[in-house]
């Protein structure tokens, strides 16, 4: 099956957007007064990655199913991609390829409850299983009780899970939960980014993003950038209706599932000794005592 017109989309405007933001000094190439772009030319890459402008250009234009992972390495180094971009394209290239039937779509996969078993074992951290299009799948009591505003959010489905790219760029409420709340969005977008790229069939991740588009004007700038994450780490600073403020460490770890569903497990914890640690502490002793009573994460 030949790719599809919106693949080929994806892969001219990430090399076009890729190649805008280089300068010819920064690629150590010979720089004029008169230039028509702000960054690299067509043929300054083609240069760079040592293929004929021809192949570099039909290559820009989404003709980029039958690439070796050679030749993608040299556009890569061309562009100097992070290793988050440089695997974006490799995903844009296999999605691409043409295949003897079409490829079924990914299949939503249960959370086995030995995961389920080990995020209620994590007492003193928030823990989550959030999928590759950002719902939160699983988590344990401190989670729910960390982020319940997502939870009590109208943008939840109707199995009342959170997805975080809806609550970020659709709830009123988001940017007084996020303090760094324009940065979250940027973060979420690109991951949002990246899962396309690997999943370009995923019709609910397609429903998702042509939602965030219609409905948030900072999604469509975000989503415009085309910038990409595989994996979001660092510092989240959150203002709890009952914690107060919070600032957290959080980690994602790739969680190995069936078939090709992608799931990270996401852990917020406080720094010890912090007033962080306090107010996570006493919201993690209310969240088991609610949990005792629900007797569900929900």
């Amino acid at each position: 099956m030949d790719q599809q017109p919106g693949n080929r989309a994806e892969i001219r405007d990430f090399l076009v957007g890729r190649r805008a933001r280089i300068t010819p000094a920064q690629a150590g190439l010979p720089t004029s007064a008169r230039r028509r772009v702000a960054g690299l030319r067509r043929e300054e890459v083609a240069v760079l990655a040592g293929v004929s402008t021809e192949w570099y250009t039909r290559l820009e234009k989404g003709h980029i199913g039958g690439v070796s992972d050679d030749v993608l390495d040299a556009v890569a180094r061309a562009l100097r991609l992070d290793e988050d971009e440089r695997t974006h394209l490799f995903d844009l290239a296999r999605a691409a390829r043409p295949a003897r039937r079409t490829p079924s779509r990914r299949r939503d996969v249960e959370v086995p409850p030995r995961i389920q078993w080990l995020l209620d074992s994590m007492t003193m951290s928030s823990a989550f299983v959030r999928n590759g299009r950002t719902d939160i799948v699983a988590g344990n009591p401190l989670a729910r009780a960390l982020l319940a505003p997502m939870f009590d959010s109208a943008t939840t489905d109707r199995r009342g899970r959170p997805n975080i790219a809806r609550y970020i760029f659709l709830d009123p409420g988001a940017p007084d939960f996020f303090v760094d709340w324009e940065a979250a969005g940027v973060a979420t977008a690109a991951l949002l980014r990246a899962e396309v790229g690997r999943e370009p069939r995923d019709r609910a991740l397609r429903e998702l993003v042509g939602e965030l588009s219609t409905l948030s004007p900072e999604f469509r700038g975000q989503w415009a950038a085309h910038d990409v994450l595989m994996r979001h780490d660092g510092v989240k600073r959150l203002r709890h209706p009952e914690a107060g403020h919070l600032e957290l460490t959080f980690q994602s770890l790739d969680l190995p599932l069936p078939g090709r569903a992608v799931h990270d497990l996401v852990v917020y914890t406080a720094e010890p000794g912090t007033a962080s640690e306090g107010r996570l502490r006493l919201l993690a002793v209310s969240a088991a005592t609610h949990s005792r009573t629900d007797g569900a994460f929900a």
